[in-house]
């Protein structure tokens, strides 16, 4: 049965779809079956791993209302030929376009709106390890059923005083989701991304973040990372754009510290 997990966090540009992306190629990496959720219309998960959006038959609005499944809608990562010779694991891709922006409007009306995707993930939870779910920087319905779909919740986020104040709102809407609509919900961990040591403040608030939540820190730390950066203008996840690359070693560091923790959940 495949662990199903959000990557969220209401505070916008902190390196969710980075990050979503990033431990989807380094769970595949290290042989776990993986599919990615793409919640947000900018479909930039879809495109960082490098299918094109604008090509797709089906995405996850359609899934969404439940005009198709997941087993149709679904697309699995070709990285082209280098990286096919450097032996590189794919995985599965539910994607989105701008299309889903109007899902929201749509599904207002309709019944069990917010468990759409939970019952569509039932159906091939057998077929994965991990299913990854890519949510937008906003809490709307679509953010509400990626929560509602998910068994824990990773939180990626940078050492600076905004993002503990974010940090503060997405901790109490968890909660909320936890006691009224999926009671399996919790936080798996904390990401530190985009990390420079150099910066005392970026220091401080690491130490705050692991004294408070102690255990729900995970010990990876994502570095700001160039490589990284450039990856998304190949349509390539960092991991298998130069998986020498500090930020890249990080991510599949933080993959098998996942499988680990899994394991212990």
């Amino acid at each position: 049965m495949a662990k199903i997990f959000c990557v969220a966090n209401q505070k916008g540009g902190v390196g969710k779809t980075t990050t979503t992306v990033n431990l989807a190629a380094g769970l595949a990496f290290v042989g776990q079956r993986v599919l990615l959720v793409d919640l947000d219309p900018q479909g930039n998960a879809t495109m960082g791993s490098g299918i094109d959006k604008r090509q797709l038959k089906h995405t996850v609005y359609d899934v969404l209302l439940e005009e198709a499944t997941i087993s149709q809608s679904r697309v699995k990562t070709q990285w082209g030929e280098e990286a096919a010779r450097r032996d590189v694991a794919n995985f599965d891709v539910l994607g989105a376009n701008r299309d889903l922006a109007g899902a929201e409007i749509e599904l207002v009306e309709l019944d069990r709106r917010e468990n759409r995707l939970r019952d569509a993930l039932l159906l091939v939870q057998k077929d994965y390890d991990f299913v990854l779910i890519d949510c937008p920087p906003s809490l709307s319905l679509l953010t509400l059923n990626g929560l509602c779909a998910a068994h824990g919740v990773v939180v990626p986020m940078q050492c600076e005083y905004f993002a503990l104040e974010g940090l503060t709102d997405l901790v109490n809407t968890i909660k909320q989701v936890h006691a009224n609509l999926n009671k399996d919900l919790k936080i798996i961990g904390l990401l530190r991304v985009m990390f420079d040591p150099r910066i005392t403040l970026q220091v401080q608030v690491s130490d705050q973040l692991k004294d408070h939540f102690t255990d729900k820190v995970f010990d990876a730390v994502i570095p700001r990372n160039v490589r990284l950066a450039e990856a998304p203008s190949y349509g390539l996840p960092g991991v298998v754009f130069d998986p020498t690359a500090k930020g890249s070693q990080a991510y599949i560091e933080f993959a098998q510290e996942m499988v680990s923790r899994v394991q212990t959940l």
